[in-house]
């Protein structure tokens, strides 16, 4: 097996880097500010194989790092990865959501960077027992920690047929949800489900041949939708974005690199929030404590180049988009 070095390489790096070196860089931090003495502090909420978090510490070699992930393997890989920069690394075994209580046990209350690369990591969709790739055949699971929760098979098995209805409706976009739930439900009381491949096999069966011409594979719609519900992904990005937020200082930055609309809208809901304007209309001054919080730093969301996704085929789908704190929140 190779290490995490060659098995991984991150999105849109040099863009994120740039997004967060005002805030990661020289003088960044306050000398006096508690729980970061004269360190930056910078979170990768989506360690995966350590890749960015890798260029991060290299980049700014005054900062720190905490790096969150459910997934105890690339915990682990990631780990040996990072194991060059010593303590200035601490790995954290959390779901994203988690990070304000991460950071209250760490006695951090407040960083300078956060950074979210979120979907599927490398090592997941390259695993094939994983099941997260519809190209391969492989065991139902798409846990992103293989510890807890139901698999994508338990949820394809006992799910009611309105339910997967919705699932593949929300989560996938998936104009045939309903043609391809039929199909699951009739084939599931012959024989549960196990395998991917199965899975695959009945989606190009239940589909009408117009739908199979256009957007790639015809099942990574059903696919992505039973990953977001396996691992709840849409409600934990919907509680971590706030929290981000609320953990970064004045003048600290957040980079979110999203890779379909469902992420990338919410990124953009919270992020228009903060850089809103709350006062009531006529106001003839506003008070500070209706004053935006954010100041936006992408316009609209960035993409990766034709050159990147040309070396890095997974970057295609890459959606950026990051904000600063401007201003403390007032009691």
């Amino acid at each position: 097996m190779t290490d995490a070095r060659t098995r991984h390489v991150p999105v849109m790096l040099r863009r994120c880097l740039d997004m967060l070196a005002p805030a990661l860089g020289p003088g960044a931090a306050s000398p006096g500010e508690p729980g970061t003495g004269d360190a930056p502090v910078v979170v990768d909420c989506t360690l995966g194989l350590g890749g960015h978090s890798e260029a991060l510490l290299a980049a700014f070699p005054a900062a720190r790092l905490i790096g969150l992930d459910r997934d105890r393997e690339a915990l682990r890989l990631a780990g040996e990865r990072l194991a060059p920069f010593g303590d200035r690394a601490t790995l954290v075994h959390a779901v994203y959501d988690e990070l304000p209580e991460v950071l209250d046990r760490l006695g951090i209350p407040r960083v300078q960077g956060i950074l979210f690369d979120l979907g599927v990591s490398s090592m997941q969709l390259d695993e094939a027992d994983r099941g997260f790739a519809y190209s391969q055949n492989a065991p139902l699971d798409m846990r992103m920690d293989q510890s807890t929760g139901r698999s994508a098979a338990e949820v394809l098995n006992t799910y009611p047929p309105g339910d997967l209805v919705r699932i593949l409706r929300s989560y996938g976009e998936e104009k045939q949800a309903r043609r391809i739930v039929s199909a699951i439900v009739r084939e599931r009381e012959k024989e549960p489900f196990t395998t991917s491949g199965r899975l695959v096999e009945l989606i190009r069966d239940a589909l009408p041949q117009a739908a199979k011409r256009t957007g790639g594979n015809p099942a990574k719609r059903t696919f992505q939708a039973l990953r977001i519900e396996v691992n709840g992904e849409l409600s934990v990005l919907e509680r971590a974005v706030p929290a981000a937020v609320g953990a970064l200082a004045v003048g600290g930055r957040v980079a979110v690199l999203s890779y379909h609309s469902l992420e990338d809208r919410l990124v953009k809901q919270v992020f228009a929030a903060g850089a809103a304007n709350t006062a009531p209309p006529g106001l003839p001054v506003v008070p500070e404590q209706y004053q935006p919080r954010l100041r936006l730093l992408t316009r609209g969301a960035e993409l990766p180049t034709e050159e990147e996704i040309a070396e890095n085929r997974r970057a295609a789908p890459a959606r950026l988009r990051g904000a600063e704190r401007i201003r403390e929140d007032l009691a």
